[in-house]
């Protein structure tokens, strides 16, 4: 599975679906992925590391890539408040032979595959049920109930986004979840 460059692996959910637990996996089974690391405007949080977790951008920076057309997605969560890829990001990992793999929210999810087309493979993880994905959240113990209820109901708009990926990949047993989604990359990857 070499020379990947040129192809992209786009993993989407709701918050609390598994997709960064299923990312982190394939990136250490799978030796042709490589992570993209996301662009954002919001401060760096405790122990995050700027060019590992993100690349942390002024807003006035983000703003000035966003007119330079230096983004190839990019979003407003809140003002001021800006998460995006850099095409610079991408066309590094490709440099390397390797296929980018991104975690990104359902929208960004959404633009990648209409940037990317039929170069990107775009899964969508499900959880089995919104009581799962209740639990799940819950279980983490590190929000506040206003933004548990908040995840929840943007969960229940993104869930109807589903469709318009290539692949829904269920996570209802993580294990499972892990051979189906070592399945599907593999798979594109081949091609």
């Amino acid at each position: 599975m070499k020379g990947q460059n040129g192809k992209a692996i786009i993993f989407s959910a709701p918050s609390g679906a598994g997709k960064t637990t299923i990312v982190h996996h394939l990136l250490g089974k799978i030796s042709d992925l490589s992570f993209s690391i996301s662009a954002t405007s919001r401060e760096q949080r405790g122990q995050e590391i700027h060019g590992t977790d993100y690349y942390f951008l002024s807003p006035a920076d983000f703003k000035e890539k966003i007119k330079n057309e230096e983004l190839l997605e990019w979003e407003e969560v809140y003002p001021d408040q800006f998460y995006g890829t850099l095409k610079e990001e991408i066309g590094r990992i490709w440099s390397e032979g390797k296929c980018v793999i991104f975690d990104v929210d359902v929208i960004g999810g959404l633009n990648l595959k209409k940037q990317l087309g039929k170069s990107a493979l775009s899964v969508f993880v499900q959880p089995p049920n919104q009581q799962e994905l209740e639990k799940r959240l819950r279980s983490r113990a590190t929000e506040s109930e206003e933004k548990i209820r908040m995840r929840l109901d943007k969960a229940g708009k993104e869930l109807a986004f589903a469709k318009e990926f290539d692949e829904i990949l269920i996570n209802k047993n993580l294990d499972e979840a892990f051979t189906n989604a070592e399945g599907l990359v593999k798979d594109f990857l081949s091609k």
